[in-house]
């Protein structure tokens, strides 16, 4: 079998499986708690990190926020806890920023990676949960959309980079990636957010295309950040989960790093609506 083939296989197959957990709340709950629990094993490897505890906080967490909102429908108790969680996890997301732009390496001493694995990988699959909640009801089309999001602008900032790249955007951690490429997914991601809002009749268009913006910028820099720790580590990919594609990981680095800004832009549409 060609690596084209496989790779084409293998990507139809997550594809599917993803699309097919947003016909049912709970095979979306079931599905994305294996995925976040195969990219943290994958993580935990990339840091060299070997402890349980990582593993305990993530269940946790998931259970927490999965049941309370999908089982017991009620998020009673739960906006205090979600902002917290939010704050945290944005700042230590903005260190990871400041890192990418540092010549230094990401952090990994233990107490650091502890934080990491909680509020870097943990809390991004947390708030995918709540995204697909926004309404206090399960609700794919948000989460659909900003996964197409990050598809289009992958896939266009790839061709684009490849065909009309010139100036790289960060050399020293991912060479291919370039300025050009950047430009191209975004614009391509914000065209598509005209579709995305005539086919899900759920937000404005504006407000479509604020989230494609979000999704190009932080979805990119959460790809950035992924490859800097798989540079630290010396790998190429993640994993090998996935044929043709390395880990699971490389297909959610931009969902998890872009999900908590997603979900502080839905939030702040509810709150002046």
């Amino acid at each position: 079998m060609s690596e084209t083939l496989t790779r084409a296989l293998s990507g139809f197959l997550y594809i599917s499986l993803l699309i097919a957990s947003l016909l049912n709340q709970h095979a979306f709950i079931v599905l994305f708690f294996v995925f976040g629990f195969i990219c943290l094993i994958e993580f935990c490897k990339l840091i060299q990190l070997k402890s349980i505890f990582p593993y305990i906080i993530f269940t946790v967490l998931y259970l927490i926020f999965g049941y309370w909102l999908f089982v017991m429908k009620s998020e009673k108790g739960l906006n205090e806890a979600t902002q917290i969680l939010q704050v945290i996890t944005i700042f230590v997301q903005l260190i990871l920023i400041k890192d990418l732009f540092s010549e230094k390496t990401i952090p990994l001493f233990s107490s650091k990676r502890f934080i990491i694995t909680t509020f870097y990988l943990s809390s991004g699959f947390v708030f995918l949960v709540l995204i697909a909640n926004h309404n206090g009801s399960f609700t794919p089309e948000y989460i659909l959309g900003s996964f197409v999001l990050v598809w289009i602008n992958d896939t266009f900032a790839y061709l684009v980079g490849k065909n009309f790249g010139k100036q790289k955007l960060f050399p020293r951690i991912s060479p291919k990636k370039t300025v050009e490429g950047f430009l191209g997914g975004l614009f391509f991601a914000t065209i598509a957010s005209y579709f995305i809002y005539i086919f899900t009749n759920t937000l404005t268009f504006t407000n479509w295309l604020i989230l494609s913006i979000i999704v190009s910028v932080f979805g990119t820099l959460g790809d950035l950040i992924e490859s800097k720790f798989k540079r630290q580590a010396q790998v190429k990919d993640s994993g090998v989960i996935m044929p043709g594609h390395g880990g699971l990981l490389d297909r959610f680095d931009s969902m998890i790093f872009a999900a908590p800004f997603i979900y502080l832009f839905l939030r702040f549409l509810k709150y002046v609506s």
